[in-house]
């Protein structure tokens, strides 16, 4: 995720509807991005590509879409979810980092 094609826009954007963790801007697709990072050091509750369930799914969707509309975004503006899976070792230290782009047909 770290890249000169990333302009950073917000962090940690609230809605009544929930949270998204990272807004981007993808310069070399000239696409808005969500981005959802997850975190996991156990697979007891499931890989963080799992934890993306429907009803978390929809509260992206919706806090995206409050995102735009706030903010007065162009309609026509592209725009995309992506996951950022964080794995860690036992010792919690970072073992692997996924960057997922586009999880959700929007």
């Amino acid at each position: 995720m770290i890249s000169q094609n990333y302009k950073w826009i917000a962090q940690n954007y609230f809605s009544k509807f929930g949270e998204i963790d990272l807004i981007v801007f993808d310069m070399s697709k000239n696409e808005l991005v969500f981005v959802e990072v997850k975190t996991r050091s156990q697979l007891l509750f499931g890989t963080p590509e799992e934890s993306i369930n429907y009803k978390k799914k929809n509260r992206i969707i919706k806090t995206a879409l409050k995102f735009l509309q706030n903010k007065n975004y162009n309609r026509a503006l592209s725009w995309r979810i992506d996951l950022i899976a964080v794995k860690l070792d036992r010792q919690r230290k970072l073992e692997k980092i996924d960057h997922l782009k586009n999880i959700f047909d929007g």
